[in-house]
């Protein structure tokens, strides 16, 4: 018989803090231990004196990381867990008894009764990778804020250039932008130097725009969101050239992508999207050989930059999850339900970085006009919102992102006619059933729905 408030010989567990480590193991007290490297090596030196194979701990902020990554290195079996899967635990709440509770169901009880689900935990290279575009991604945050900065000060100078013109941070705002720093004053001048296709069409727009007071406050404020966005643009190359020199180092050995013309991706692997691309030569290829081949970049939504970030997230291997509903579970995509005999609620839909990525995904494919999904968005879109479909077809996407990874299963659209008479065959279908159950027959017309109203 199974004693629940037993801690089983073997299996250990650590409640994770800034400056303490606490650790619970079999008939032993709670030894607390600091979080310098030296203590960690004293932890894996306890734990090793205990017979201790097993480890669980619970992911608090960052400070697992270099614990776990230690542990790991030297041969224990690490299990990191989301605290919510243990909250219900009855007593009060403290440091020392999450990793033990001798008398109630502590952390090291139910990791060794294998009651605790380990969260999931890229390989070491994978998470290298994430850092890199994480990193990126925060840089590029910053630089959308120097971006609204100078949009600001140009509108207290009552300059309405980007008003007229769509990015102010593109080619022909740049030049404007360094000319009002460098002392020019003149429209017509500082016109000049736009783009000829905007001066073709808005020439008189662009000259009105560029009449303002020049206070020097405001300009000092220009100065230094235009030195700011530099800045972290410099910084995304940085980071551009680490990516890309991983993505090289993690495809030694192994045979090159196929060129793969017309796709998402050019023979370059440059992703088509207008800002913000990663500049890395060959991009698509390098992905494509980091997954063995398999192209993502077919699926609606997915560019090369998409698929980088879901690389970083979610790896190259999806076996840690058994099927696709597991999948866009762990998203955050799927339906949720909580129910208790009679009793029905909602419950919040996670929020998950991956899935962000394939919410993003639905951007690019909502407004297309040939696409399948895109009439599945906008159908959904009718009948519950634009939140709803959102989901509903980020998940879809996921799930094809799922088959292609594990099965190398090749997309293919079938159009938004072809989406448009199936989803007509299953109304058909679904009315006919209705109609059945009421004692009814169905008479399909052969007037035209136009008519057919008229008539009515």
């Amino acid at each position: 018989m199974i004693q629940i408030n037993k801690i089983e010989e073997g299996v250990a567990a650590i409640d994770i803090g800034s400056q303490s480590y606490f650790v619970a193991v079999a008939n032993q007290p709670v030894r607390q231990f600091g979080t310098f490297t030296g203590e960690i090596r004293q932890v894996a030196e306890y734990l090793r004196g205990q017979g201790v194979q097993r480890v669980a701990m619970e992911a608090t902020g960052v400070y697992w990381i270099p614990l776990h990554d230690y542990l790991d290195s030297n041969s224990f079996e690490v299990t990191v867990f989301n605290g919510a899967g243990a909250r219900n635990m009855p007593g009060r709440k403290t440091d020392v008894a999450d990793c033990r509770a001798p008398f109630r169901a502590g952390h090291a009880m139910l990791h060794s009764h294998g009651l605790l689900h380990s969260c999931f935990i890229p390989p070491a290279e994978i998470r290298e990778l994430r850092t890199y575009y994480r990193i990126r991604e925060g840089h590029l945050e910053s630089s959308t804020r120097c971006i609204h900065q100078m949009q600001k000060y140009l509108d207290l100078m009552n300059v309405r250039l980007h008003n007229v013109i769509s990015q102010i941070h593109g080619v022909s705002g740049l030049r404007v932008i360094e000319a009002i720093l460098a002392g020019e004053r003149d429209a017509v001048r500082l016109a000049g130097l736009c783009d000829a296709q905007i001066l073709k069409r808005k020439r008189p727009e662009v000259l009105a725009s560029l009449e303002g007071t020049w206070d020097e406050h405001h300009l000092f404020g220009l100065r230094q969101a235009l030195e700011g966005y530099r800045f972290f643009q410099a910084q995304m190359v940085a980071c551009d050239r680490e990516i890309e020199r991983l993505l090289e180092e993690l495809n030694q050995g192994k045979p090159p992508a196929p060129q793969t013309e017309g796709k998402k991706g050019t023979s370059k692997g440059t992703s088509k999207g207008r800002h913000n691309a990663p500049q890395i030569a060959d991009l698509h290829g390098k992905l494509v050989t980091l997954c063995n081949g398999c192209d993502a970049t077919v699926l609606p939504g997915i560019s090369p930059t998409n698929l980088l970030k879901l690389v970083g997230e979610v790896g190259t291997d999806l076996s840690a999850w058994p099927t696709e509903k597991h999948f866009t579970a762990w998203l955050g995509l799927a339906p949720t339900r909580h129910e208790s005999g009679k009793r029905r609620k909602r419950v919040k839909r996670r929020k998950t970085a991956a899935g962000q990525i394939f919410k993003e995904a639905v951007m690019g494919v909502a407004s297309s006009k040939d696409q399948a999904l895109g009439a599945f968005y906008r159908r959904i879109k009718g009948k519950k919102g634009p939140a709803v479909a959102n989901t509903a077809t980020a998940r879809k996407i996921a799930e094809l992102f799922y088959r292609a990874m594990t099965q190398g299963l090749e997309y293919v659209e079938e159009g938004v006619h072809r989406y448009d008479q199936r989803y007509r065959e299953q109304s058909i279908r679904r009315v006919q059933k209705m109609a059945q159950q009421l004692g009814l027959t169905v008479v399909e017309s052969t007037l035209e729905p136009a008519i057919c109203a008229q008539v009515h």
